[in-house]
């Protein structure tokens, strides 16, 4: 298991903050609030106190529409740009096994996920960084909060 290490030099936080997820963080798709969500999830990591609210309309159990408001590092930012560049048209149990990739990826050396997701290889260098792991899966977890708020309600 791999041990998590601070960020210590500027070589450090030049691998983990690439070029592309600075272009992902900064081009966040669907970065609008819904006016009338089907449900909404707000999610908050407590380490680091970043936070992803997300709204979801259904059909289904496919996503219509989605707005997101996020409030993270680079690295969850980033992570939402692509969760928010694919999830139209996706049905949750799509959207949960990227977000178990994902986890796998960070936490057990998995690989990157399966398309529509593999482009959340690109922090595949957050492995050794744990104390981001949980910003990073915000967008996932509020994503599936909200759908699982439309189940209770329906």
């Amino acid at each position: 298991m791999r041990k998590g290490k601070p960020v210590s030099n500027d070589g450090d936080l030049m691998k983990l903050y690439s070029q592309r997820i600075l272009a992902l963080a900064a081009d966040l798709p669907h970065g609008t609030r819904l006016d009338a969500p089907d449900a909404s999830c707000k999610k908050r990591s407590p380490l680091c106190g970043s936070t992803v609210t997300v709204d979801v309309m259904l059909d289904g159990d496919r996503v219509v529409g989605f707005g997101q408001d996020v409030k993270a590092c680079a690295l969850g930012q980033a992570a939402a740009s692509v969760v928010g560049e694919q999830v139209i048209g996706l049905d949750r149990s799509v959207i949960a096994k990227g977000r178990d990739q994902l986890l796998a990826m960070l936490k057990s050396d998995g690989p990157a996920p399966d398309a529509p997701f593999d482009g959340l290889e690109v922090l595949l260098p957050a492995r050794d960084y744990k104390n981001r792991h949980a910003s990073i899966m915000l967008a996932f977890e509020a994503t599936l909060g909200a759908f699982d708020q439309v189940k209770v309600a329906g």
